[in-house]
C-alpha cells in the first residue's frame, strides 16, 4: 500500500500542500484536519501532480474543503492533477466547479 507524503509551503496569499502518493481512506490521516483548518483561514492550493491513486474518500475530502472555502470566503485550487486524480475529479461530474490551475502564479 502506498503512503501519502505531504510537503507544505507558504505562499503570498495561500498555503500549498504538495501531495505525493495515494490519496485515499487509508492515507489521509491527519492531513484531512490540517486541510480543513487552513481552508477556514486562507486560500489553499493542493498540488495533485504526484497523486498515484485517489478513491472516493480522497475526493470527498476535496469536496468538503471546497464547501468549507465557500463558507469561509477562501478558495481551493487544484494544481496540475495527475491522470489518476483528474479521472476521479472528472467522474464526479463536478470538474468545472473546481479551480484547476497549472501554476501557483494563477492563484488570485
Amino acid at each position: 500500500m502506498d503512503n501519502l507524503k505531504v510537503n507544505e509551503k507558504e505562499g503570498a496569499n495561500y498555503r500549498l500542500f504538495e501531495l505525493n502518493g495515494a490519496f485515499n481512506a487509508y492515507t489521509v490521516g491527519e492531513f484531512q484536519s490540517k486541510l480543513y483548518d487552513y481552508i477556514a483561514k486562507m486560500n489553499v492550493v493542493l498540488n495533485l501532480e504526484k497523486i498515484t491513486e485517489m478513491d472516493p474518500t480522497g475526493m470527498g475530502i476535496i469536496m468538503a474543503a471546497y464547501n468549507d472555502a465557500e463558507v469561509a470566503g477562501t478558495k481551493l485550487f487544484l494544481l496540475s492533477p495527475s491522470n489518476e486524480a483528474l479521472t476521479v475529479i472528472t467522474n464526479t461530474g463536478f470538474k468545472n466547479l473546481f479551480k484547476i490551475i497549472n501554476s501557483v502564479t494563477e492563484v488570485d
